[in-house]
């Protein structure tokens, strides 16, 4: 039986004003204690290489109220960015079933887990992979085999996910749908693409069921989204003219850099670039201009370093949990700055893609993504741009816009920086629980009768 609270602190900080909403209806677990209904339906591990240790963990949750049988609802993976987060902080800060909060009574901190009413999963099943091997509890043998390129990345997620599909006959048909945020920009297009690469030679029997890929606040093409910094800041009022020049010579040194192959120079470059606007804007965090103090993304590391939370998931007991891995992230210091873009191309042409950015992202938000995305290679490109951009409401209330023209949808999420569940968890789950079912505002275009 959950216990009520009122909630009588509804009006605190913008980073706890869901957690306030769910502790309505959820208990607060003190002194920890790993609640039995907080528990994954599977967790563990699936080996990448078959002649070493290495291994991507998992945790799975079915969907809690599913339309259709198993069988037939839909499966959500989730990929988390940085390059070398850990999926485990989409899990446990984001839009997995718990959510951990500092509930700190009497000065004394007290992590606590409260259900997460905006969660992924109420409908569909969802399955967190901490990718690469390296990342989070997942396991590289050796530092040599940390992937250091998107294929290698697609690689080693597509034996995790094979093996998962394979561990069940439940899983064998379900639609699948591939997820993540950030540098997932990249992750998720690259599954996705040797997804269906991999499918056009197996056998339909053993093919992976992929239906179509969601990418938010995604570093995607990153040449031509660097370029939109300066202008993103300036008219947005955070910077004058002066800065947005000193800004702009910045990013033709990062391009010039990305034009001549120059890969590691050019991350290094873009770092300093971020690094330069952060200083000129004052802001507590680039990824939500308008907090006041950055996403508490520590609570989940204090969570998993926890022996009995590792214990309760399955986790490798020895392992350090850190929500980002500096080895992952050096280890891809040359992948950063490549585009992806030619493999959403391919997507949205085999399958149906969404993006979307919450509005208050000043590194990878509205105005960086529309700017390669009108430079596709599509023959359904010109309809697209376009398209209606549509008022989009959830349970009447103004959430958004959405564009959509055939299989590609553009979602813009008001209230909500870079990590768009936790800020904004219930229009959230909408929009993604609409763009799988194709309903609502991203149902599929009504055909005319007629050819004008």
């Amino acid at each position: 039986m959950e216990s009520t609270t009122p909630l009588t602190f509804v009006l605190q900080l913008l980073t706890l004003s869901f957690f306030c909403q769910s502790l309505a209806s959820s208990s607060l677990i003190s002194s920890f204690t790993f609640p039995n209904e907080a528990l994954p339906t599977k967790s563990g591990y699936h080996s990448v290489n078959p002649n070493s240790s290495s291994a991507i963990f998992y945790t799975f949750y079915e969907a809690q109220n599913p339309v259709s049988t198993l069988s037939k609802t839909p499966l959500l993976i989730w990929l988390q960015g940085g390059p070398g987060c850990s999926s485990m902080l989409g899990n446990f800060f984001e839009l997995g079933p718990y959510r951990v909060v500092d509930s700190h009574r009497q000065n004394v901190e007290q992590l606590a887990l409260v259900r997460n009413l905006g969660s992924w999963n109420r409908i569909f099943g969802l399955l967190f992979l901490d990718n690469p091997i390296g990342v989070g509890f997942s396991i590289a043998a050796t530092s040599q085999e940390i992937p250091k390129d998107q294929h290698a990345v697609a690689k080693h997620l597509f034996a995790a996910i094979s093996g998962f599909i394979g561990s069940d006959p439940v899983f064998k048909n379900r639609p699948i749908y591939i997820t993540g945020e950030s540098y997932a920009g990249k992750y998720v297009p690259a599954i996705g693409y040797h997804i269906l690469k991999k499918n056009m030679k197996l056998a339909v029997s053993n093919q992976v069921n992929l239906q179509g890929v969601a990418i938010g606040n995604g570093l995607t093409d990153p040449e031509i989204q660097v370029k939109t910094h300066a202008l993103n800041a300036y008219f947005s009022g955070l910077i004058n003219e002066r800065q947005k020049c000193e800004l702009e010579e910045v990013q033709v040194k990062v391009v010039e850099l990305i034009k001549k192959g120059n890969w590691s120079e050019a991350t290094d470059a873009r770092g300093d670039l971020l690094d330069l606007l952060q200083n000129m804007t004052g802001l507590a965090t680039l990824y939500d201009f308008t907090r006041k103090v950055p996403y508490e993304t520590s609570l989940v590391a204090k969570l998993l370093q926890l022996q009995e939370v590792k214990n309760a998931l399955g986790a490798n007991e020895s392992i350090v949990f850190e929500v980002c891995s500096d080895t992952v992230g050096s280890a891809l210091q040359e992948d950063v700055m490549k585009s992806v873009k030619y493999m959403v191309e391919f997507l949205v042409k085999n399958s149906k893609v969404l993006l979307y950015q919450g509005f208050f992202d000043l590194r990878d938000g509205v105005v960086s993504t529309e700017a390669w995305v009108k430079t596709m290679k599509w023959e359904g490109i010109g309809r697209f741009l376009t398209a209606e951009r549509k008022v989009w409401e959830v349970n009447g209330e103004l959430a958004g816009f959405v564009q959509k023209w055939g299989s590609l949808s553009h979602a813009v999420v008001l209230g909500a920086g870079h990590l768009v569940p936790t800020d904004q968890p219930f229009n959230s789950q909408s929009m993604i629980e609409d763009w799988v079912q194709d309903q609502g505002i991203f149902a599929s275009e009504q055909k005319n009768n007629y050819d004008l």
